[in-house]
This record gives structure tokens, C-alpha cells and sequence, in this order.
């Protein structure tokens, strides 16, 4: 009887085990088998943002359109199942986006922007600058030429670009009648576009860490002629102010704005600001100290992260940084900087400079949460493989139309920049693709095609209203973020119907010296062809 017993004991033993081993095994193989939603890398994968961006453009109202974009991502992907899409939405979408280091340092950065440009308001730096701008600059062309020149400085990175640029200038504009929703385009027109052809930037690292197998830094630089949307837009913004060319809704808002309407939406989030205190002992050194020291610790701390203090060159510290934590690093050293500036001049006292931190928050709360629910709205459309359909559209482009292709190349990416608000992510789909297409076989259109994966993308991302550099235009030139699109958006289609136009030129002539020209002739001539057909603003 006992070895009976010991038998079956042991006999139960080994049959739990094997179970146990075998719940184990599907238990790894369920966790180790990736999902994959019915509709994975198909025209589906584009739906979410095409709701988003279309309901916002019809309904004005930015938040509410996001998130039914995002919950349009969440039912496609779940297959329509509530708890599924409840948790991927918010497991993977919002609380995802914000896990990410490199968005929560994007976030740290606004914070600690916005509350610089508090302090400098509160002590009266902005407003000496504007009256001292408002001395040497003498018409509504001086000051958008003054906005388009400081922009195109501050080449390093378009967020730092938007936000600088907006609270610098946003004075001067004002006292010359220059709606805010032209401010915002300036801004706009010269952050991404100057940034993806300046070789020293966030930008340029970007898409050098895209270019694999070969030297990414110098097909950067053989690009940057062809980069025909951000040459031909800086030509098409100078040109229209020297011309006083103005046209679609913008034309209202300009019109409007030199008859003392700044604004002309029906939503003005900035337009019933207070009055504040400001301190009678700002002067000029109280702005540019700070907006200095800003971008000096900013290229510093990029540097930093790139290794530069450790023995790397300087190109390829700058190539390899962190621009996120580079930023953060910056912001954060120009802030206690400009708080050690105050307290020696004695403008503000110490408890207005810590008063003023939570209220630069404040006015970045905005831009935040539509930042936060743009970039869910991302993950949305990675996890249904929007990035896989549109390798394959490429591809299947690549085997015909070889000439034609660079042009093909930027509207894909116009397309793509556009639905999913993100330039980086169009350049590493694209530029792979081009890579491994033209490598061997043409190594010149090669380059042109890199350029126009590189102008597409700005592009898009210059006309989508979920992009994040769009939102940050909004939010430095305090301007209603869906006027800011729907003014931008005419203009940002003209340059990119030029650029179009001559991609199809470059992939024929394949030189930099026959195409860009007849791309800044044709830019030329749509301009005037507007003034002639009456498209002008005058307010001097």
C-alpha cells in the first residue's frame, strides 16, 4: 500500500509539473507573439489622422478632434473591442507618449522656455526691446523682415526657433500692426525650413542618423541645394513682404490687423490678457542676456550630449546629440542665469522670479496638451503600420517613373509629414527606402531623392496641425492654433506646388544649377502674379 501511495504521490507530482511547464510555455508564447491588428499596413493605418486633421479644420476646435482621432486609432487596432481600445489608448497612446524621455524633455524645455519668457516680460526686458526695435525699425516691412532675419539665426533647433522668436518679436510686431497669425507663419516658415538646411542643427543630425552605409553628414550637405520647399519658401516669405503680397484668409487677418484687429478669430486665448506689472528698471540687456545665454547653454548642452567634452569632434558631437536632453540641459542653465541677471540688477525680487515659473507654465498649458495628444496620435498610427504601407507604396513607385520619382518622393512625403505631424518619422521611412533603391545604380538621383524625402517632410509637417513644430508656431506667436493653419496652409501649398514642379525639372536635368534657378524664377513669378491680381496689404 505504501509504494502504491509513493507511486501515485509522485505520478500527481510529474503531471502537475507538466502542466505547470506547459502553461508556462504558452504563457511565453502568448507574451513573446506580437499583436497585430486586422487592418495592419493599409490605407486604414491613415484614417485616424485624416479624422483628426479633417474635424479639426472643420470644427475649429483642436483638443476634441485629436482625441477622436486617437479613439479612431483605438478601435482600429483593438478590432472594436472597448477594452481594448480603452487600454491602448491610454496604456500605450497618451500615458506611452508622456513615458517616452524624449518627450517628457521636449515638455521640460517649454516649461522652463515659457517661464524665461515670463521673467523677461515681468521685467520689462521685451518691452524695452520693442521700443528700442520700434526706433530703429520704421514699417510693418521692417518688422516681418526683422522676425524673418531673427529666425533664420537661430538655426539650431525649430522649437527653441519658435518660441524665442515668437516672445522676442511678438512686441515689435504688435506695435506695427502685423496680425498674429502672420507672426505665427514667419515663425513657422523659418523654423523647420531653416533648420533642415542649416548643417549645424538638431535637423541635420536627425537625418544623418537615418542615412546608413554611407557618409550621412556629407550627403546632408550635397542635399542642401536641392532642398527646393525650404529654399523656395524663405524666397516666397521675403518676397511677399517686400511685394506686400497677401493672400487667401490671411489676407483678412492682415487687413484686419492694420485696422488695430490683431487677431480677427472668434477665439482669442491671448486677446483678454492682462495688463501686467511690469518693471520700470527693464532695459534692453534684461532680453538679450537671457535669449543669448539661452541659445550659447542650449549648443552647449547638445554638444554635451553628443560627447563633444569626451573627444568627439564638433561635427559629429552635434550629429550625434540628444536634442531633447541637450535642450533640457540648456533651458535649464539659461533659466538660472537669467534669474542671476535679475537678482544682481536688482529688477525683480526673488519671489516674482519663483512667481513667475508656474505662470510660464500656465501659458504653455496649451501647447502641452496638444503636443501630448499629437504624439498619441502617432503611436496610434505606428501601431497600425502606417509606416510599412507607405515603405510599400514607395517602393512600388521606385520600379517606374525613375525620373519622375523625386517628385513622386515629395508628395509621399507631403502625404505622410501631413497625416502623422511628424517630420523625423517621414525621414526614417523615406530615406531607407532611397538608400537602398538608388545606392548602387545612381548615386546623384540618390541625393536629389534624399532632398526631397527631406522637403516633403517639412512640408507636411509645415502644413499639419497636429505637428508639433506648427503648435509651438501657435503657441511663440500666441495665435489661435487652428487660424494659424488655416491662414499658413494657402501659403505653404503654393511653395510646395513650386517645389513639385521643379523635382520633376531636377530628376530630368539632375544639377542643382539648372533646377534651382528655374524653381526661384517660377516662385518669382506666381508672386507677382498675385500682386497684379490685387493680393496686396498696405498698412504704412
Amino acid at each position: 500500500m505504501y509504494l502504491t501511495r509513493k507511486n501515485v504521490s509522485r505520478t500527481m507530482m510529474m503531471a502537475l509539473l507538466m502542466m505547470l511547464a506547459c502553461s508556462m510555455t504558452a504563457l511565453a508564447s502568448e507574451v513573446g507573439a506580437e499583436y497585430e491588428p486586422p487592418n495592419y499596413a493599409t490605407f486604414w493605418a491613415l484614417v485616424p489622422p485624416i479624422v483628426a486633421i479633417g474635424l479639426a479644420l472643420i470644427t475649429k476646435e483642436v483638443y476634441s478632434s485629436l482625441f477622436l482621432g486617437i479613439l479612431m486609432g483605438g478601435l482600429l487596432y483593438s478590432g472594436f473591442s472597448f477594452e481594448g481600445t480603452i487600454t491602448h489608448i491610454f496604456e500605450d497612446g497618451i500615458i506611452g507618449s508622456l513615458s517616452d524621455s524624449y518627450n517628457v524633455g521636449i515638455l521640460v524645455f517649454l516649461v522652463i522656455l515659457g517661464a524665461m519668457v515670463c521673467l523677461m516680460n515681468k521685467a520689462g526686458g521685451s518691452a524695452a526691446f520693442g521700443q528700442f526695435a520700434a526706433s530703429k525699425i520704421h514699417s510693418r516691412v521692417g518688422a516681418q523682415l526683422a522676425t524673418i532675419l531673427l529666425g533664420v539665426l537661430i538655426f539650431i533647433d525649430d522649437y527653441f526657433n519658435c518660441l524665442t522668436v515668437g516672445s522676442v518679436m511678438r512686441p515689435v510686431t504688435d506695435k506695427f500692426q502685423v496680425s498674429r497669425a502672420k507672426l505665427a507663419y514667419l515663425i513657422d516658415a523659418t523654423a523647420a525650413p531653416v533648420c533642415i538646411i542649416a548643417p549645424i542643427s538638431s535637423w541635420a543630425a536627425a537625418v544623418t542618423g537615418f542615412v546608413e552605409g554611407e557618409d550621412g553628414f556629407s550627403i546632408f550637405m550635397r542635399a542642401i541645394p536641392y532642398n527646393f520647399y525650404a529654399i523656395l519658401t524663405i524666397v516666397m516669405m521675403v518676397g511677399m513682404v517686400l511685394l506686400k503680397v497677401e493672400f487667401g484668409s490671411m489676407k483678412l487677418h492682415e487687413r484686419n490687423a492694420v485696422k488695430g484687429d490683431l487677431y480677427t478669430t472668434p477665439g482669442r486665448p491671448y486677446g483678454q490678457a492682462k495688463e501686467e506689472q511690469l518693471s520700470a528698471k527693464g532695459k534692453v540687456m534684461d532680453l538679450l542676456i537671457p535669449i543669448l545665454s539661452l541659445i550659447i547653454c542650449c549648443v552647449i548642452g547638445m554638444l554635451y550630449t553628443g560627447g563633444f567634452f569626451e573627444g568627439t569632434d564638433f561635427v559629429t558631437a552635434f550629429s550625434a546629440s540628444d536634442a531633447s536632453l541637450g535642450l533640457t540641459y540648456g533651458s535649464f542653465f539659461g533659466l538660472v542665469i537669467t534669474i542671476g541677471l535679475y537678482q544682481i540688477r536688482r529688477v525683480l525680487r526673488f519671489s516674482e522670479c519663483m512667481a513667475c515659473i508656474p505662470e510660464g507654465f500656465k501659458a504653455m498649458v496649451p501647447a502641452i496638451m496638444i503636443l501630448t495628444f499629437a504624439w498619441s496620435l502617432k503611436a496610434m498610427t505606428d501601431s497600425l503600420g502606417a509606416d510599412v504601407y507607405v515603405a510599400g507604396v514607395v517602393e512600388a513607385s521606385a520600379k517606374g517613373f525613375l525620373m519622375f520619382l523625386p517628385a513622386i518622393i515629395f508628395l509621399v512625403g507631403c502625404f505622410l509629414a501631413f497625416a502623422t505631424g511628424t517630420s523625423w518619422g517621414t525621414f526614417g521611412i523615406l530615406i531607407p527606402i532611397v538608400v537602398s533603391v538608388f545606392q548602387n545604380s545612381n548615386p546623384q538621383l540618390m541625393i536629389i531623392s534624399i532632398s526631397a524625402c527631406m522637403a516633403g517632410a517639412v512640408c507636411g509637417d509645415h502644413c499639419s496641425p497636429i505637428s508639433d513644430t506648427t503648435i509651438m508656431a501657435s503657441a511663440g506667436a500666441q495665435c489661435e492654433h487652428v487660424g494659424h493653419v488655416t491662414t499658413q496652409l494657402p501659403y505653404a501649398v503654393t511653395a510646395a506646388a513650386v517645389s513639385f514642379v521643379t523635382y520633376i525639372v531636377a530628376g530630368f536635368a539632375q544639377s542643382a544649377w539648372i533646377s534651382l534657378p528655374v524653381g526661384v524664377v517660377l516662385m518669382l513669378l506666381v508672386l507677382f502674379g498675385l500682386k497684379m491680381a490685387g493680393n496686396t496689404v498696405s498698412g504704412e
